[in-house]
């Protein structure tokens, strides 16, 4: 798993539960990096595991919600990064049924070792979007808040629901309904 993906978690519990929650999580956790990270090094996802579990436990959030909100949170660095990604899409519908065909492919160029999730479209209109998400880190709650945010960036709303199709979540059926109306 790329380093992004725990400088930027850690970032977020220090905003969210101040840095003395951050020494802890590492503390306890049984980090074969010893929790130092750098935005471009490659870690086992057994250690955002044990950090996610650790906060989970302290803060009495599931696991899931603390993914959702992380996925809120990590936008920002696709907007900070990406803006030009973000400015070949229209929308938020166009933008999320690119994620496997465009975003991934810009991601692999930047991280070509990336593991990165699979998404399949199974149906696309311009109001709905259904896909399905397949990563054996069942991460589906972080592009859930992903997705969320897709959405405010482009100053629209909907309703996103999703179904587990395997148990543990590695195998998972999103399904998004486009409000009629931008925001404002």
């Amino acid at each position: 798993m790329k380093g992004i993906v725990f400088t930027e978690f850690l970032e977020l519990v220090e905003t969210k539960f101040g840095i003395e929650m951050v020494d802890e999580i590492i503390e306890v956790s049984n980090l074969e990096s010893g929790g130092a990270y750098t935005s471009v090094g490659t870690y086992k996802f057994s250690e955002m595991l044990s950090l996610l579990t650790n906060l989970s436990e302290r803060t009495n959030i599931s696991i899931n919600d603390l993914l959702k909100v992380y996925g809120h949170h990590f936008f920002r660095v696709i907007e900070d990064s990406y803006q030009d990604i973000l400015k070949m899409y229209k929308g938020p519908m166009d933008m999320i049924s690119s994620i496997e065909s465009h975003i991934h492919v810009e991601v692999r160029k930047i991280y070509p070792d990336a593991e990165l999730p699979r998404f399949i479209i199974i149906e696309q209109t311009e109001e709905k979007l259904i896909l399905e998400y397949f990563s054996s880190r069942s991460m589906y709650a972080f592009a859930h808040g992903l997705m969320e945010k897709t959405f405010q960036h482009y100053n629209h709303s909907a309703t996103i629901t999703y179904e587990l199709i395997k148990d543990d979540g590695s195998h998972v059926k999103f399904v998004i309904l486009k409000d009629a109306e931008p925001q404002t």
